[in-house]
């Protein structure tokens, strides 16, 4: 109303419904009449722009659509890739297993056969890991994931999942330390699913840490919440990108995850069944 005052015209769109629940847009404008600098009148011209509109929207879903198989063709990619690599390990490990019982070599080395046991191990659980967290996502999206809430020490429980896998990050030559300003609090939560966010933190953690560096779980007492934090002397994430880590399917760097196992999966998990328990990421 200002503008016209002004003797400025004034351009907008509406979007109307007809008696038949249709859907049809509008532009309007509005030419301001002075009279002696004052408004006197105006002149509305009224176009019809809904087939402009219509095309507008399909061409935006259109790029949607292109945007989300882009989106999809990279998951399945990176997914087989997850899937492909522990299989061509557990086979070659089977294939060379077979050879030395084949020739009686067994018997003789046992290093041998630990050695290709644990690696096999090792797999198993990587892809037991990769499958855990399709079906979590597949159920948090489909809402069927609920919460199994307990009364737990969260301190001594935190301490216990850093305990579980101490001597693996200690075998990849990273420094792992757990620190906390209280000695216990009990809260309710869902166990499993704390274990799962910090054994998720953590596989993130040492993917992109390097040789001697150093991992560190902290948890903090704040009265009404808890603060557990992961850190670590890795790459570190650029800022810009600290905000799309935790979508699904994101990664910071593609070719630099491709290096590393990594679904893209395990940190959204982590978002979340952490937003499940009423808490937030920082």
């Amino acid at each position: 109303m200002d503008s016209l005052l002004k003797g400025e015209p004034v351009k907008f769109e509406a979007k109307l419904v007809n008696k038949l629940d249709e859907e049809y847009y509008l532009e309007f404008n509005i030419m301001p009449i002075l009279d002696n600098t004052l408004l006197d009148r105006v002149f509305i011209y009224a176009k019809d722009i809904t087939d402009s509109k219509k095309l507008e929207e399909s061409k935006r879903k259109i790029k949607e659509l292109e945007e989300y198989e882009n989106i999809r063709s990279e998951f399945f990619a990176n997914i087989s890739h997850e899937f492909r690599t522990p299989l061509n390990i557990i086979l070659g490990s089977i294939q060379l297993l077979e050879l030395y019982l084949k020739n009686n070599k067994i018997i003789d080395d046992n290093d041998t056969l630990y050695k290709y046991n644990k690696s096999i191990k090792q797999n198993c659980f990587r892809l037991l890991r990769l499958v855990n967290n399709l079906i979590d996502i597949t159920k948090v999206n489909a809402g069927y994931m609920q919460l199994n809430l307990c009364e737990c020490n969260i301190v001594s429980l935190i301490e216990d999942i850093v305990q579980s896998v101490a001597d693996y990050i200690k075998s990849k030559n990273i420094e792992i330390t757990f620190d906390t300003d209280i000695e216990e609090k009990f809260i309710k939560c869902d166990k499993d699913k704390i274990e799962r966010i910090i054994l998720n933190l953590l596989s993130n953690a040492i993917k992109f840490t390097p040789e001697r560096g150093k991992i560190v779980v902290t948890i903090n007492d704040l009265d009404e919440y808890t603060c557990i934090s992961v850190k670590d002397n890795g790459i570190g994430i650029p800022k810009d990108k600290q905000d799309i880590i935790f979508e699904r399917f994101s990664q910071v760097n593609k070719s630099l995850s491709r290096e590393r196992e990594g679904s893209g999966l395990g940190l959204n998990i982590v978002k979340s069944f952490v937003e499940m328990h009423g808490g937030k990421l920082n």
